[in-house]
Parts: C-alpha cells; sequence; structure tokens
C-alpha cells in the first residue's frame, strides 16, 4: 500500500527542520516481528527541541504514533496512515549517573540503562536488564520484570505534547497502574530521572546475571517475537491459561504460539501481521472458551488492515 506524499508539504510548513523525514517508508525492520507495511511519514527528530518544533507546526488532523525499538509492536499490513516518529539513540539514548541518580534518554535500551547504572554501582534497576525494549515504552507501559517494575525506580519523566509544549510528570502524575500509565498517550517521553541505591557492584552483577539466564532458559529470545503478548489476569499466568487452552505451538499461517513460553508468539519465517493478530484473536477465544477469562493485549498493534 502507498499513501499520498505529504513531505514536501510538511518541509515547507516546518523550514527550521533538522529531522528526518521520509515517505511510504516501511515499519517492518522496525520491529522485532518484522512485519508491516509503511508509514505515510516516518519522522526521526534530531533531538527535543526538534520534535517540538515539528509537533507545534504539524497539523492537529494529522494523527501521530511513536515507536521504539518495535520489541512490543505488531504494525499492520496496511501501514499507518499519517506520521510515525521514531525516536533515535542519536539524539534520544544519552544515559547519565550521578550519586544514587541515573538519567537516560527515551531512545535508551532498557538493558543498558540497566548497565549504565550497574556500572555507576546503583541498584534497584537489575529488572530493566531483562526487558527488550526502550525506556519510552517503559514509561509508556509501566514496564517490569522479575520483582521490579519501572514505578519502583523513577523520579520524574520528561516529554512533548502533541501541541509541541515541554512537560515533566513526577512519579505520582504517571498514575502507573499494572502494564500502564495514565498519561495523554499523545505525549511523546524523551527522558526519565530514575533513583536506585549505591549498591556493592558484585550485587549488582549478580542479580542482572540471575535476570539474564531466567530469560535465556524461559523465553524464545532468539526468535522474531514481541515479548509478552498478554497481560497477566489478576490471579493468573497468562501463559499458564493458554497452555490449559490447548494452545502451545498452535499456528496461523507463518505465525506461532512458541513452544518455549505460550505467552509470547514468533514470525517462524513468513509471517504477515495479519498472521500474528489473528493467532492472538485464536489464543484469546480459545482462552475464553477454556476458563472464561479475557486475556488483554500487551503487545501494542498500529496501523490499517490490507485492503
Amino acid at each position: 500500500m502507498t499513501f499520498p506524499d505529504i513531505s514536501a508539504d510538511l518541509k515547507s510548513a516546518m523550514p527550521d527542520l533538522r529531522g528526518r523525514l521520509l515517505a511510504n517508508e516501511s515499519l517492518a525492520p522496525l520491529t522485532w516481528f518484522r512485519v508491516g507495511g509503511p508509514a505515510q511519514i516516518l519522522f526521526t527528530p534530531a533531538d527535543e527541541d526538534d520534535l517540538a518544533y515539528f509537533l507545534s507546526k504539524l497539523p492537529q488532523d494529522i494523527p501521530v504514533y511513536t515507536v521504539g525499538v518495535g520489541s512490543n509492536l505488531i504494525v499492520r499490513d496496511g501501514g499507518v496512515s499519517g506520521v510515525v516518529i521514531r525516536l533515535s539513540p542519536r539524539g534520544f539514548g544519552e544515559t547519565k549517573a550521578e550519586g544514587d541518580t541515573i538519567r537516560a534518554g527515551t531512545a535508551a535500551l532498557d538493558k543498558r540503562v540497566a548497565e549504565a547504572a550497574a556500572a555507576a554501582n546503583i541498584g534497584g534497576l537489575e529488572f530493566y536488564f531483562g526487558i527488550p525494549g526502550s525506556i519510552g515504552g517503559a514509561l509508556r507501559m509501566n514496564a517490569g520484570a522479575n520483582g521490579g517494575e519501572t514505578k519502583d525506580v523513577l523520579v520524574e519523566a520528561r516529554g512533548v505534547t502533541r501541541a509541541g509544549e515541554k512537560v515533566t510528570f513526577s512519579n505520582a502524575d504517571m498514575k502507573f497502574v499494572y502494564r500502564n500509565s495514565g498519561i495523554d498517550t499523545s505525549v511523546i517521553f524523551t527522558s526519565a530521572l530514575y533513583r536506585g541505591r549505591v549498591t556493592d557492584p558484585e550485587t549488582i552483577r549478580a542479580r542482572m546475571a540471575e535476570v539474564q539466564n531466567h530469560r535465556e532458559t524461559a523465553q524464545p529470545i532468539r526468535e522474531k517475537t514481541g515479548g509478552s503478548t498478554f497481560k497477566n489476569p489478576p490471579g493468573h499466568s497468562a501463559w499458564k491459561l493458554i497452555d490449559a487452552a490447548g494452545m502451545r505451538g498452535f499456528r496461523v499461517g507463518g505465525a506461532q504460539v512458541s513452544e518455549m513460553h505460550c505467552n509470547f508468539l514468533i514470525n517462524t519465517g513468513e509471517a504477515t501481521g495479519h498472521d500474528i493478530e489473528t493467532l492472538g484473536e485464536a489464543v484469546r477465544t480459545r482462552v475464553m472458551e477454556n476458563s472464561g477469562i479475557d486475556l488483554h493485549w500487551e503487545i501494542k498493534r498500529i496501523g490499517l488492515e490490507r485492503a
């Protein structure tokens, strides 16, 4: 699918823009599933000021979506109408530790932030070592694993509104709940400040090794996957419900429920976005029939079905 090219009009309205605008750019290479159609416009801002400038000039009727490293994302095969904004490590990937705090740009990988904290003898962020995403997604989803969550260590988050205004949110402002936050979805996070605790480096490294070992032995981390597909319902584990419903290894086209971990879907090689999403819905249906429990997607899904 090809969208109307509006890049020239946008560039004309934004003469001081420093970031990169690309029309009808494929999004599949930007996702871990490696599926999906193009973005009508893919914008990579140079820095926070450039992002704020772009949003302040962008017509309000043009929809905006933000993607990080694409580790928790399905892009549908018809592509994404409007603007997809991708923050790059060059402009949004810096980490800086001071005392028991560390500030990180939202394009920084969660794993890299855990490593930067460890290098500064800051404990408490080891759980990030096992999360295959970036800080922007961690803020949006209150990412957590291995007994820790973003809400446990965040001091504040910075972002830019749809109108181009720079804003700062305290931990309380974020209104964190399980795998979500209460901030308007139009806000694009740009950096986060965390507070851990000064800790013996050997203790930190030992904890990070535990986290890594758990990932390698329990999750299909070398497959084309999107991480945990469904949120754990209260009092239940999603993977156990899926397994009990007989869906381990179930396939739709080129998509398959992982044999290793039932709450992971994988692209076996030739899957489409439609295959993966259809498989996920089949899992939800079977679990509801088997247990009466409604699974809710944890993976974000954007875009249009292919016509």
